[in-house]
């Protein structure tokens, strides 16, 4: 498995690259202090687990997480209990407090190693179904898409949604003043939205483009949508020049 480290102390993060040298499973493509060169290096490497810290001049470890492309697992490294709740919104494995320990490294890791296990006997669930269905089906504005959260079940049509957010392995669905939590990762769930509607704002939002009453210029090339329920979600300077691809005549 190949693995990224961004740590912004170089003694820190050369503790950690060694730590990880011994454990011959990871393949440690890269490292860095910096977010820019982290984000950067990440989307070219595409790791499939990142070690991020979180306070880091310029940007945090969660706005490097919001620039990337894509999805890797994350096991944050950071010497602050404080954004414990908050790392879960991501692909998070592990939440991992400085100092780091060789036992609790292979706590985390050995976690990581067992998910491949648990997502098997998820998707074990018996079909008792007679005719397979098809779950890639492109979904059109008009459909009705059946959202079953712990003991409440919804019935919603698809255009009344107006986002997608992703948390961890889970997608929370917003609609009319409700929120529901679907087990499914949000870029399955982008694979069958109409791509003309639904945006992909960023790596953890895709937007009802019918909602946004505003936009605006954001940092780095982006944009700030507002939503009709006075919302403000944030478009990646990746995910700027689509917006424009589908909103300019």
């Amino acid at each position: 498995m190949k693995a990224y480290v961004v740590e912004d102390s170089r003694l820190a993060r050369k503790e950690l690259t060694d730590l990880l040298a011994e454990h011959t499973e990871l393949n440690l493509v890269g490292d860095s202090g910096r977010a820019d060169e982290a984000i950067e290096q990440i989307n070219n490497l595409r790791p499939q687990l990142v070690f991020m810290d979180i306070n880091m001049p310029g940007k945090d470890g969660f706005q490097v997480l919001e620039a990337l492309d894509y999805s890797p697992r994350i096991i944050f490294v950071t010497a602050y209990a404080d954004y414990a709740i908050k790392s879960f919104d991501y692909d998070t494995v592990d939440y991992l407090l400085k100092p780091i320990s060789a036992e609790r490294l292979q706590k985390a890791l050995d976690k990581l190693q067992r998910e491949p296990t648990q997502q098997a006997d998820r998707e074990a669930e018996p079909n008792y179904t007679d005719t397979p269905v098809d779950t890639t089906a492109q979904l059109e504005e008009k459909s009705r898409i059946f959202i079953k959260d712990g003991e409440q079940c919804h019935l919603v049509e698809l255009a009344k949604i107006i986002r997608f957010e992703s948390c961890g392995n889970y997608t929370q669905v917003y609609f009319d003043s409700k929120k529901a939590f679907v087990y499914r990762a949000l870029s399955k769930i982008e694979e069958r939205l109409p791509d003309l509607t639904f945006f992909r704002a960023s790596r953890q939002h895709i937007v009802n483009l019918e909602f946004v009453t505003d936009i605006q210029p954001w940092v780095n090339g982006g944009y700030q949508l507002t939503l009709k329920n006075g919302e403000e979600i944030a478009v990646s300077r990746r995910h700027a020049t689509r917006l424009k691809e589908i909103l300019s005549l």
